[in-house]
Parts: structure tokens; C-alpha cells; sequence
């Protein structure tokens, strides 16, 4: 099948790559931009690793055809990071040791990332709800749910 050009704004920066229209927005991240943060678990969409944010809104990147995001905004975990600055929901997570193996990390973070950005001051209910998609194998999401709160203190001036 003949390639198409798709132009989108991945993580701040105007991106172009030659893809075939059938390939997932999971498999050029990680393939053709070397973005490994945004894991493969299911490719169903059922999982939540491989959660970016596309404008707005937290999408499981495995559903997406890299066409779809042609002429959109894309972020992944590594676009949060800020000239060697955690994002606060990095931090957050660190802190209250929400991190066991990894693998969900990523996505656990942009689904609230997503969140905090339409409700800066969301609450428990409304953490779970975001996060819902994202499965987690190694917690009881007690510290994820608690480093989210604790990201809505830090951004709001607190520690």
C-alpha cells in the first residue's frame, strides 16, 4: 500500500512522517519517533498503556490509525518533562510511590493529566472515573488515586 504524509504536533513540535494508512498511531510513536512510553499491552483498547492524549482528550493509541492524527496535537509521557522539570504528576508519582513496575505508569499519567487539565480540582469519584481505563496489575490504585491528589496540591501551590 502507497504511504501518506501526516503532519501533527507531537509533544510541542511540528512533526511529519511518511506512513502506511494502516499502521497505528502506537506503532509510529514508538517506531519512527523512538517514543517508548507509550506501551503495548492489550491492542484492544482495553488496557490504558498505551494512553496519549490527542488535543485534549486521554485515547488508547492502539485504536488510533496514524492518519486520524493528522493535523492534531499529540502528547505522550515524554512531552511532559519541561527542560529537565518533572510535570507535577511525575512527581507526584514518585512521591507517593505509585510507581510498582512501570508499565502502567505512562498511561496512568496522561489519563489524569487529561483530567486535571479540563477539572483542576477533581474528586475522588471523578479521579477514579479518569483513570477507570487504565488498568494496573501490580496495586490497589491507592497510591495512584493518592498521587493524583497530591499533583492537585502541588499544582494549586501546595506540597
Amino acid at each position: 500500500m502507497e504511504k501518506i504524509k501526516i503532519s501533527f504536533i507531537l509533544n510541542d513540535e511540528n512533526v511529519s512522517a511518511e506512513v502506511d494508512p494502516r499502521k497505528r498511531l502506537l506503532d509510529i510513536l514508538r517506531e519512527d519517533f523512538s517514543l517508548t512510553g507509550v506501551k503495548e499491552g492489550c491492542s484492544e483498547g482495553e488496557c490504558g498503556a498505551c494512553t496519549v492524549i490527542i488535543d485534549d482528550k486521554a485515547v488508547t493509541s492502539c485504536l488510533v490509525l496514524a492518519p486520524q492524527v493528522n493535523g492534531h496535537r499529540v502528547t505522550t509521557i515524554e512531552g511532559l518533562e519541561k527542560n529537565g522539570e518533572l510535570h507535577p504528576l511525575q512527581e507526584a508519582f514518585i512521591k507517593a510511590g505509585a510507581v510498582q513496575c512501570g508499565f502502567c505508569t505512562p498511561g496512568m499519567i496522561l489519563a489524569a493529566k487529561a483530567l486535571l487539565d479540563k477539572n483542576p480540582d477533581p474528586t475522588r469519584e471523578e479521579i477514579k472515573t479518569a483513570i477507570s481505563g487504565n488498568l494496573c496489575r501490580c496495586t490497589g490504585y491507592k497510591k495512584i488515586i493518592e498521587a493524583i491528589e497530591l499533583a492537585v496540591n502541588i499544582l494549586k501551590g501546595g506540597q
